[in-house]
């Protein structure tokens, strides 16, 4: 099977992220898929993830409106530690 060189250079990024080689990271993603148990693997973890950007929009706002500069010393850092894992698209970060 071939990947798309853009492609593996994420799935690249995101092994390093979690600190795992490319292959245990991609084996470990496959095995989500593969649910014995026939679960849809994004389904949960999606929720989760829309709770959490909610309760964050709620505290980013308060904090933004108390002191702005808090709020983007904060957002400066999390951009570097999304992207050092990964997990932000060089391109979306300029």
């Amino acid at each position: 099977m071939r990947v798309d060189s853009v492609l593996h250079d994420r799935l690249s990024r995101r092994a390093a992220g979690a600190d795992l080689s490319l292959s245990v990271f991609v084996r470990s993603v496959l095995e989500q898929a593969a649910d014995p148990r026939g679960r849809y693997i994004y389904s949960s973890q999606d929720e989760i993830l829309a709770t959490c950007i909610q309760i964050l929009t709620i505290l980013g706002t308060s904090i933004g409106q108390r002191t702005p500069d808090v709020l983007q010393k904060g957002m400066t850092e999390a951009r570097g530690i999304l992207r050092e894992r990964g997990l932000l698209d060089p391109e979306a970060d300029r």
